[in-house]
């Protein structure tokens, strides 16, 4: 399975940079006012749910475009493009992002960033690998020393928490913030010790399947913003696991703060 998933998703990543030669009559759709969807997304969803459905038919799939297909033990969580506004837009910062699920718990994530030749890899109790050479988290255990990822696209919509709140927060306690638009991106510079962590008021499955995997298996930590197990919903973060807590507790103060306000 580990050698199948990482030839579809090699062969994904190639459909996307064949599409990269037509951004110009690229098909866009608006899904929200600030999430597009392409026919590149759906093309590359409709092959990999194809090439899934062959040769385990009997396995479930959750895909950003097509939505879930029940089955067996097994579940598949495919993102066809993470980080579709920056692929559109000819940048680099995309990927394509599949995680294998069973009972429940993730042991197969892949991401592939073609046009930066990075493909992440990870198995339950087998390590991380970017390249086939094995991956660690940081070991920074100073915030003031730490680089942060996030994601502005709660701005200007209906969700809870504006971001814009929590990087006030957290701005002035860390060394600096990155905004690279691909959750799946942030999770595997997280796990290869480029960025110290990463937090999001509101991810989706198959933005952080695979890297919630791959994160945990170089030695990181994911959980929501009160310590608990993420589970699929909500509110994300994930650390080199040695700021994990202090992160956790300027989070809820701010959140504190939100909610006192309101």
């Amino acid at each position: 399975m580990k050698q199948f998933l990482k030839n579809i998703i090699t062969e994904a990543g190639k459909m996307t940079l064949n599409y990269r030669k037509g951004l110009s009559e690229l098909v866009i759709e608006h899904k929200s006012v600030r999430e597009l969807v392409t026919e590149a997304d759906k093309a590359v969803e409709e092959f990999l749910v194809a090439q899934i459905s062959k040769r385990y038919p009997d396995h479930g799939i959750l895909g950003e475009e097509q939505g879930q297909r029940v089955g067996n033990e097994y579940r598949w969580l495919i993102d066809p493009i993470d980080g579709t506004t920056s692929f559109v837009h000819g940048q680099p910062f995309y990927g394509v992002s599949i995680g294998v699920e069973k009972s429940g718990q993730m042991v197969l994530g892949a991401v592939n960033f073609p046009v930066m030749g990075e493909l992440f890899e990870a198995e339950k109790d087998g390590g991380s690998q970017c390249n086939g050479k094995a991956i660690r988290v940081s070991a920074r255990k100073k915030l003031s020393e730490s680089v942060l990822a996030t994601s502005f696209g709660c701005v200007g919509t209906t969700e809870k928490d504006d971001n814009v709140e929590f990087f006030r927060g957290l701005n002035t306690c860390i060394k600096s913030v990155r905004f690279l638009g691909s959750a799946a991106l942030h999770c595997c510079y997280v796990a290869n010790g480029q960025m110290d962590g990463y937090w999001q008021g509101d991810v989706k499955p198959w933005d952080v399947a695979a890297g919630m995997l791959i994160i945990s298996e170089a030695g990181g930590k994911c959980s929501n913003f009160s310590g608990d197990a993420y589970d699929f919903s909500g509110d994300f973060l994930a650390t080199n696991s040695r700021i994990h807590d202090e992160l956790i507790r300027l989070l809820n103060a701010v959140r504190e703060r939100i909610n006192n306000r309101n």
